[in-house]
């Protein structure tokens, strides 16, 4: 899921973080530019990692503004294909389910990468949400809804990348709102799941009364890693 990525570039520190330890600055620096951030063809940038080497530092003429030239490590969300990962249902419509990792939101599942025998209709509640239907053995029918705020595992099959940098435009490319094929605002970086062989779906499906204990084991260890 993760990966660390070396980088080179140049470091700008100016006057007033003059005060903080150079690794300090150099990192500061790193994290305000790159975090949060997809690089194309690389991923999307969580936070920096480690320092590999760092040049004397050059006084810019008239601006007190120390240039440094770096090489570090960037620890990168990119999951390789056929990861499974897990992230929560934020929405569905006809043209598939989209999910949501909290840090993470450009993920879906389009229908021919569901299970088979899943159609789009009307849950209990009177919501659409797909459906996967399965023979019960008695001349029936179970039915298992992909609900709102159900949390999933899914399959990663493929990746999907737009270069939006401004000399890659053409000039119909900039409308911010333009939408793409599933409805969505076009992002630099998509991944494309599954959600079709045993064990990925809502978790609800497979672990059962499990599922609500092991959500609870999970928030109390992210509580605990978050007071640490």
């Amino acid at each position: 899921m993760y990966i660390l990525v070396t980088l080179a570039d140049v470091v700008q520190i100016p006057p007033s973080e003059f005060h903080k330890p150079s690794i300090r600055a150099i990192e500061d620096f790193v994290n305000t530019k790159y975090s949060d951030k997809v690089i194309h063809k690389v991923g999307l940038c969580i936070a920096f990692h480690s320092l590999i080497s760092a040049s004397e530092g050059l006084i810019g003429h008239g601006t007190g503004i120390v240039n440094v030239n770096v090489d570090f490590r960037l620890l990168v969300f990119r999951p390789f294909k056929g990861e499974i990962l897990r992230g929560t249902i934020s929405h569905s419509n006809m043209e598939g389910i989209y999910l949501s990792m909290d840090f993470f939101e450009d993920i879906i599942v389009p229908p021919p990468l569901l299970f088979d025998n899943t159609t789009w209709g009307t849950d209990d509640a009177g919501t659409e949400a797909f459906i996967w239907r399965t023979d019960n053995g008695e001349g029936g029918e179970n039915e298992f809804f992909f609900d709102r705020a159900e949390k999933c595992y899914m399959r990663v099959e493929q990746e999907e990348w737009n270069d939006l940098s401004p000399q890659m435009k053409r000039p119909d490319d900039y409308d911010m709102d333009r939408r793409d094929k599933y409805g969505l605002k076009v992002g630099p970086y998509r991944i494309m799941a599954s959600m079709m062989h045993s064990g990925l779906g809502p978790t609800l499906w497979w672990l059962g009364d499990e599922a609500p204990a092991e959500e609870a084991t999970d928030a109390m260890e992210l509580d605990g890693d978050m007071e640490a």
